[in-house]
């Protein structure tokens, strides 16, 4: 069996945690995004991830999914997702085996992120947007899956304590819509782990 159809058969057996709904105003209107969840097909898959460069507006530094903001010429979440990690880190859309699409994610300044599930070749030659993306890197996908590896923590943001995930390998601190993100996944292919 492949590993995106191992994937596909955990995604679809599975209920996820569901839309985070953690502290967002239901008033205004959502921003559609949506982040490529890029699966690395070896024995022991991995998750690739960029850090954001430190000058940017917003999220400046974070490490994230490659993914942004859909624009209004993008067909759906997927279009999206595999637009922007063109766009991020040079993958290819021919490069990826679109599994699905996991649980979408709200956040607290109001974007509603779709988490597309793609599997691709190991050791491509991702190349980082200069302006953007300051590394590429892939972290072990059972890290990321282990819900030992997941705390939740606490901060004041905009005058209240907002809670949120963090995951800590080796240097790199993992947090925020991109922890939350991963223990979602953790709920929804946890019959693939």
């Amino acid at each position: 069996m492949t590993l995106a159809t191992r994937l596909a058969t955990a995604l679809a057996r599975s209920e996820g945690y569901g839309p985070h709904a953690d502290d967002f105003d239901a008033g205004l209107p959502l921003i559609a995004a949506a982040v490529l969840v890029a699966i690395t097909d070896r024995a022991e898959p991995g998750v690739i991830l960029t850090l954001r460069q430190p000058h940017l507006r917003r999220h400046a530094g974070q490490i994230a999914f490659p993914g942004g903001r859909a624009d209004p010429e993008d067909d759906d979440a997927i279009a999206t997702a595999l637009r922007e990690a063109d766009e991020e880190i040079g993958l290819s859309p021919r490069a990826v085996d679109i599994v699905g699409i996991s649980d979408r994610y709200r956040t607290g300044t109001d974007f509603d992120i779709a988490p597309v599930i793609g599997v691709i070749a190991p050791d491509l030659p991702l190349v980082p947007h200069e302006g953007e993306v300051a590394d590429v890197f892939e972290v072990p996908l059972s890290f990321l899956l282990e819900p030992a590896n997941h705390r939740r923590e606490s901060r004041a943001f905009e005058g209240r304590e907002r809670e949120y995930y963090a995951l800590n390998w080796g240097e790199r601190r993992i947090w925020g819509a991109t922890a939350g993100i991963i223990v979602n996944l953790t709920t929804r292919l946890a019959a693939f782990a």
